[in-house]
Order: C-alpha cells, then structure tokens, then sequence
C-alpha cells in the first residue's frame, strides 16, 4: 500500500483541473481545514485542494508557531487523501506574499483553474495583505461563512470593492475574472487557537509539582 503523501503535478502537466487553495501556517492542522476543503470540494465541483503551508504568516507572531516541518508533517498525516495535497511550495518558491505566490502557481501550472479558498475572517482583513486586489484578478476567490465574522466581512472593502464581481458559487468559473462567491456552509467549531490552547493546558498539568 502507497502511504506517500500526493504531490503536485509536475512542470508541463497539460491536464485542466479546478484546484482550490487553502493557505496558511496551519498551527496546528485540524479538522476545521478538513470541513472547509470538503465543502469547497462539494459546492465548487474541485479535482483537488492544495493546502499551502506557510513557512511563517507575516501577519501573526512567531511566539507559539511550530517548526515548519512539524506543522508540513501534521498536515499531511491529517490529510491522508489524494483530493487533499499539503504543499511546501511556497518555501520551495521563496515567496512569503500570497500574489506572489499565487502568480507563481499560475505560470507554473498556465491549464489549472485555481480558486483562493479563505474564511469570512480573512476577507475582513485581507485589505491588510500585500497587492490584495491582485489576488482577484490573478485567480477567483471562494469566502466561507464563518460566524462572527461574516458581517464585518461582508461590510468590508474587499468585498465591497469587487461588489460587481461576486457570484453564486455554481457560476464562480463559467465568470472572467475578476470573480468571487460567498459560500454559506455549517459551521465547524475547530480552532488553531483553541487547539494549541488547550496543548499548553493539558501540558502543564502533566508538569510533576516542585
């Protein structure tokens, strides 16, 4: 039985495939990212989800991040399915900025179809991100509901911005780019924070007294 993790098509693959991609330092994998790459899956009609594990995000602390092979190897334990491809690509690309990563993708990979996939609480904060607006034109971008956020979200300037773009999830890729779908899913309670939360619990009970 093959146990090796799915890699990503290799340069000059010609096949035209839907690919969502699920980005982040994920601190730890968990569950959450599972339900959000199905549901994606599900609605978008994807071949794949390539989840991009970040080397570091430059928008949260170092304190408490995890060692990159760590976080890549947990991933790919998670995953553990040939829809699901958990990438170190970014760190092999040397890119720290999701446009630059993303416009990388696309020479590399000119025939894939790829959809940005994020939560309401990164379309409320994405206005912060390096050339944000370039991520819209370079590839369509797929928000998930994600109480509480979703309002704020939905309020802000990104989605606000690209008003004229958005689109039901159904029609995302018959649409040119720019495009953008709203994507209402039930809500999964995992949490990075809360995970690693409840490590440092569980650890420093195991801590023998002085």
């Amino acid at each position: 039985m093959n146990t090796l993790p799915p890699l990503l098509p290799p340069l000059g693959d010609r096949r035209h495939q839907r690919v969502g991609l699920l980005g982040g330092s994920f601190n730890p994998a968990h569950e959450g990212h599972l339900h959000i790459s199905a549901a994606a899956q599900r609605v978008l009609g994807l071949d794949q989800v390539w989840w991009l594990v970040s080397p570091q995000n430059r928008l949260k602390a170092t304190k408490g991040m995890a060692p990159f092979a760590r976080r890549l190897a947990d991933a790919r334990m998670l995953a553990a399915t040939q829809r699901i491809v958990v990438s170190d690509i970014e760190q092999t690309l040397g890119t720290v900025r999701t446009a630059d990563t993303l416009a990388a993708l696309k020479r590399r990979y000119p025939r894939i179809a790829f959809v940005w996939l994020m939560g309401a609480d990164n379309l409320a904060q994405i206005p912060q991100w390096w050339r944000w607006a370039d991520i819209y034109r370079l590839v369509r971008v797929a928000v998930f509901d994600r109480s509480p956020y979703s309002y704020r979200a939905l309020a802000g300037a990104a989605a606000q911005r690209f008003a004229a773009a958005r689109r039901e999830p159904k029609r995302l890729f018959a649409a040119r780019l720019p495009a953008w779908s709203w994507v209402p899913i039930r809500r999964h309670p995992a949490s990075a924070t809360a995970i690693r939360a409840n490590d440092r619990t569980v650890s420093s009970r195991k801590r023998p007294a002085k």
